[in-house]
């Protein structure tokens, strides 16, 4: 029996800041799923993790800019308005666009019917990551094709998305699943069958983060020669907190020796490099850009304390439950976050790691503060919130909810390991 084709509809592919999708891929792909990819964005990353050169699923990538291959589009509507199911895509598509007049809807009713023109031979599924633009293209062509269709939705895409769009797409998709609890609670309230939204953690696949040989620096910031090192993985984007935690560190005692290393890319990163010379920060930090898996494991294992300032942003957007801070406690390290609802379902303050308020620079600072000059606390939040991870968020445990989704059956957690060879 040939394997059940899926098509996964993705606002943009390979992204490194997307590990979580990318190692869900593959587990889809090793359990027995025939997948093909669609993307709504060419890649921009100057490169990707190793997981992607796993994953077998050929990628299309439909039209980012309708106006750039009009061609291409014509041709699809010409034959996509033939099919029955065209009709009701354009009514809800112009109900739809009456309530959000903007290019961005436009377009994505063009890459739904792109989308459905090319959808590869024998695809039974739609099945799309994000809640709002991809869900956008998928329902669309879910319509036009008849096919059913699902979503996982994450953070941004849960938040920023107007609940009438909510409503809409969860009446009609198979089923949604989402990555925290506040967001699976959220969702189900606003579908009219809550039984439609469930809680599947994404989790980290520990194979590609074994554990580290024990070693633990005893840095505490005395010592200029041996300054702390403070680690940062994260877009720099409004929701990520970045000008706070510029200014705690700004505010630090200034016998405090340390140092921080970033690593991400993001609109905003030249800002927070004129904020930071703006600081006086500018010789402390290492603004290495977006990096491969590899490159980032190396830096959770030297860094004394791991930092993630998230914070709502001011268009609502927010993170769920940061990949970042699984993949550096995995490693035995200390983490410093913030205490946003999906945080708070990893870090168990105190106990795992330590919380502060978002968007309070002073609190952050003077946390900042006593981890720094305390590598014996730094040592023991770190085992806890490493001991945490590899016993509750194992991305080979957590997969299992998403297989029977698929209607496949479980498998053993060595469908994510076996890949890491």
């Amino acid at each position: 029996m040939s394997p059940r084709r899926i098509a996964v509809i993705l606002k943009g592919y390979p992204r490194l800041s997307e590990t979580f999708i990318a190692q869900e891929l593959l587990a889809l792909e090793r359990a027995g799923l025939s997948l093909v990819l669609y993307s709504l964005r060419a890649p921009t990353d100057p490169t990707h993790h190793p997981v992607h050169d796993e994953i077998k699923a050929p990628v299309t990538y439909l039209p980012e800019y309708l106006h750039r291959e009009p061609l291409r589009v014509l041709a699809a509507w010409r034959r996509q308005r033939r099919r029955p199911g065209y009709a009701r895509a354009k009514a809800a598509f112009l109900k739809d666009l009456s309530r959000d007049r903007t290019r961005n809807r436009i377009r994505r009713f063009g890459q739904a019917l792109v989308l459905a023109d090319e959808l590869a031979e024998g695809v039974e599924q739609l099945y799309a990551h994000f809640l709002h633009t991809p869900a956008s293209a998928s329902r669309y062509a879910a319509l036009i094709t008849g096919l059913p269709w699902s979503c996982s939705a994450h953070a941004k895409d849960i938040w920023t998305t107007p609940d009438w769009d909510k409503r809409e797409k969860l009446a009609e998709m198979a089923w949604l699943v989402t990555c925290t609890e506040s967001g699976a609670s959220h969702l189900s309230a606003l579908a009219g069958e809550p039984e439609r939204v469930s809680l599947v953690r994404h989790g980290i696949d520990l194979a590609r983060f074994p554990l580290p040989e024990e070693q633990h620096s005893g840095r505490d910031g005395s010592d200029p020669a041996r300054p702390v090192r403070i680690l940062s993985v994260g877009r720099a984007v409004a929701k990520k907190g970045y000008d706070d935690l510029l200014a705690a560190l700004a505010a630090l005692p200034k016998g405090l020796h340390w140092q921080l290393t970033h690593i991400g890319g993001g609109k905003d990163l030249e800002d927070l490099r004129a904020l930071a010379g703006k600081c006086g920060l500018q010789a402390r930090i290492a603004w290495l850009g977006p990096q491969p898996q590899s490159e980032v494991l190396g830096a959770y294992r030297t860094a004394d304390l791991f930092v993630l300032a998230s914070k709502v942003a001011a268009d609502g957007d927010r993170d769920g439950l940061p990949n970042v801070l699984m993949e550096a406690q995995s490693q035995g390290l200390a983490c410093l976050a913030t205490g946003l609802p999906g945080i708070e379902e990893l870090i168990l303050a105190e106990e795992s790691g330590c919380l502060v308020p978002p968007a309070d620079p002073a609190a952050l600072s003077a946390a900042l503060a006593d981890l720094i000059a305390a590598p014996a606390r730094r040592q023991s939040l770190g085992l806890a919130g490493q001991e945490r991870v590899r016993s509750d968020f194992d991305a080979g445990h957590c997969i299992q909810d998403l297989l029977r989704r698929f209607r496949l059956p479980a498998e053993a957690p060595t469908v994510l390991r076996s890949a890491a060879g």
